[in-house]
């Protein structure tokens, strides 16, 4: 059995029905959503049921469609506008969402009435095609980046639950592995939701790539003892000046490692690129609930009137990155635009 076929599987498409692989509820159990409306697909991208952005790019592409083999033809340009605006004000922070809504609605309104549906449902199939092919490219890129004893650190979750397939932060890990580079993983639990904690440790350990969890504030600790010999996150928006969005406590990491001399690596997909926001400072940066914050699991940690602050990400400025791995090659951030 490959690395490929032992990592879950994060969201399908099946007769007019979105399925996704709940993430709130690992790594407790595997729960699959049907979803069957553009409101459900939303609440599923806004309450991390899927999340990261080629996951929800993905989502919302199929969710754009749900239900509109039911609605008149004269009508169904408006409501793909009205749908395309209803889903990117999910996730503002998350680039890939509107670049695949863009890419629907470009294709409708080229699209003969006759022909739009049939011509969306191959571009949403295009869209969740090319997010495979990319995920395998960045993986063999990446991957040279890596030796055999290696211990890496990641942050968030950037595996095959952020993504349609196989990768985008652990993609040169799995195809290391499958070319005979054995290396270590040290996983930040990643608060206030702990994506590391409940996603990615569960993956390196489905491939049999060992691992181990961490709370965000060991990072500088583990470095000092010389036991992280490079960093690798992913990305939700990477702008024209090489500044990168990414999960909050990313930009922690790069000033560690720039302090230690670790090497500090991105990657994500070319489709991460946002060339209309000419840096980081220019960002929509999500703001989310409190209650992520001051209740754990159900259960408030936090006396109830505390005043609460919850960026969703933070941004890295191109100068503490070492490279941006994209399925075109190992860049520079200073070339992101090239």
């Amino acid at each position: 059995m490959t690395v490929l076929a032992r990592v879950p599987e994060t969201l399908r498409r099946q007769n007019d029905v979105l399925y996704i692989l709940d993430q709130r509820a690992l790594p407790h159990s595997e729960e699959e959503l049907a979803l069957t409306t553009i409101e459900e697909v939303r609440d599923a991208i806004i309450h991390l049921a899927v999340r990261s952005v080629p996951a929800i790019s993905i989502a919302a592409a199929y969710g754009m469609l749900l239900g509109l083999k039911e609605l008149p033809l004269n009508v169904l340009q408006d409501v793909l506008q009205s749908r395309g605006h209803y889903l990117v004000a999910a996730r503002p922070t998350a680039v890939n969402l509107s670049w695949s809504i863009s890419r629907l609605l470009a294709v409708a309104k080229a699209s003969a009435e006759q022909e739009l549906i049939e011509n969306l449902y191959k571009e949403a199939k295009s869209i969740h095609e090319e997010d495979r092919q990319a995920r395998r490219k960045i993986g063999e890129h990446g991957k040279s980046l890596l030796r055999d004893g290696m211990n890496i650190l990641t942050h968030c979750n950037a595996g095959s639950l952020a993504v349609s397939e196989l990768d985008i932060a652990l993609a040169p890990i799995y195809c290391g592995k499958e070319s005979g580079i054995n290396v270590h993983v040290y996983v930040d639990e990643t608060r206030p939701l702990l994506q590391g904690a409940r996603l990615t440790t569960c993956e390196p350990g489905r491939a049999d790539i060992p691992r181990t969890l961490m709370t965000d504030n060991m990072a500088a600790h583990f470095m000092s003892l010389g036991r992280i010999d490079i960093v690798i996150v992913g990305a939700d928006r990477v702008v024209p000046n090489g500044d990168v969005a990414n999960k909050i406590g990313t930009l922690n990491l790069a000033i560690l490692c720039r302090y230690f001399s670790i090497p500090f690596y991105v990657a994500c997909p070319t489709s991460t690129l946002d060339v209309e926001t000419a840096s980081g400072a220019d960002i929509d940066i999500e703001r989310r609930d409190r209650a992520e914050v001051t209740y754990l699991a159900g259960t408030r940690i936090a006396p109830e009137y505390t005043k609460v602050s919850n960026p969703g990400f933070d941004i890295t400025p191109a100068d503490l990155i070492s490279g941006i791995v994209t399925e075109q090659g190992i860049i520079d951030p200073c070339d992101i635009t090239a």
